[in-house]
């Protein structure tokens, strides 16, 4: 291959034209991170002699403040594997990204993490030469290109659906500043006491929103919201962001079933390939959220997480404690 030129851009003023692909590692997606209070885009570009993209990569710096010590927590996490002009050069060019963004955020951040990949061993041999671990963890997705999703779940199930679709239930896309309010609301009290969530500022949701790239919706009964979800769209399939729903008090309305079942009925008839379910929980043996989703007649995958801690002995230790 020809020498390569690796540049880092924190804003897309004098980027170069990207390759379309993944909304993950989208010019669009580091337009709306640009203007978000406490995260920063670095967008990793590799070109060859002449000038011409050949790859590029998204790494999202976040800025989180606690309660307790250490008070403020950076870390950055990497949503794919990128985008490649020529899908055969991938292995050699991930490598190049993944080392120049490691190296340039080293002692930047706390941790950098790495999910999403769209294959379970993706860049297996290039992670671990730049220093990071992986952990098993599960991902579900469900396939909606041949079957409608009516068919992949029980008649218990689809009973349920239609009692609350009777009784008045329904989700509708965010269009007005009362429904935005109200999915801002329940979506940070629904993660108030989950520290490991994190919850972008609304600006996030407001810009996101304003793009194709991606869509919220807030699920009501008789004018009470009952339950929210952020999806983003991305190469033909649905991606399930966020979510939140009030549980407790609607329980015999089930606004967590009514939620996800709407929004996957949404991506059917948008045309999407499949739903995927960007967190369904820690890697436990027993999850019960994750054994919630599986309801919905979805795929259970292995994968990895990858990590790598900026702190040398801490990042050792736990690649001891995690090794294969």
């Amino acid at each position: 291959m020809k020498r390569l030129t690796t540049t880092i851009y924190t804003e897309c003023k004098g980027m170069p034209e990207l390759h379309k692909g993944s909304y993950f590692h989208s010019r669009e997606l580091m337009e709306v991170l640009e203007q978000v209070p406490r995260q920063r885009p670095y967008m990793v570009v590799v070109t060859d002699e002449e000038g011409r993209e050949l790859s590029h990569m998204l790494g999202i710096v976040r800025y989180r403040t606690l309660i307790l010590p250490p008070y403020l927590l950076i870390h950055c996490r990497i949503l794919g594997e990128g985008v490649y002009a020529d899908p055969t050069t991938k292995d050699q060019l991930l490598g190049e990204m993944l080392n120049t963004l490691t190296h340039k955020l080293d002692n930047r951040v706390l941790y950098i993490e790495v999910s999403n990949m769209s294959q379970k061993m993706m860049g297996y041999k290039q992670l671990r030469q730049a220093g990071y671990y992986p952990v098993n963890w599960m991902s579900i997705h469900n396939s909606l290109h041949r079957h409608a999703p009516e068919e992949r779940i029980t008649e218990k199930l689809q009973r349920r659906i239609d009692q609350a679709h009777e009784r008045g239930v329904r989700t509708e896309l965010v269009k007005t500043e009362d429904d935005f309010k109200a999915f801002s609301r329940l979506l940070r009290k629904h993660h108030i006491m989950k520290p490991k969530r994190y919850i972008p500022d609304d600006i996030f949701f407001k810009k996101a929103m304003d793009q194709d790239g991606a869509e919220l919706f807030v699920t009501k009964y008789h004018g009470w919201v009952i339950a929210c979800a952020a999806v983003a769209y991305s190469e033909g399939d649905a991606y399930l962001w966020y979510s939140a729903f009030r549980r407790k008090t609607f329980h015999k309305l089930h606004p967590d079933t009514m939620v996800v079942w709407d929004v996957m009925k949404h991506a059917y008839e948008k045309g999407c390939q499949h739903m995927r379910f960007m967190d369904v929980g820690l890697p436990y043996g027993k999850n019960p959220y994750r054994e919630f989703i599986l309801r919905f007649g979805g795929k259970e995958q292995s994968t990895y997480r990858w990590f790598r801690f900026s702190i040398r002995w801490v990042n050792k230790l736990l690649a001891w404690i995690y090794r294969e």
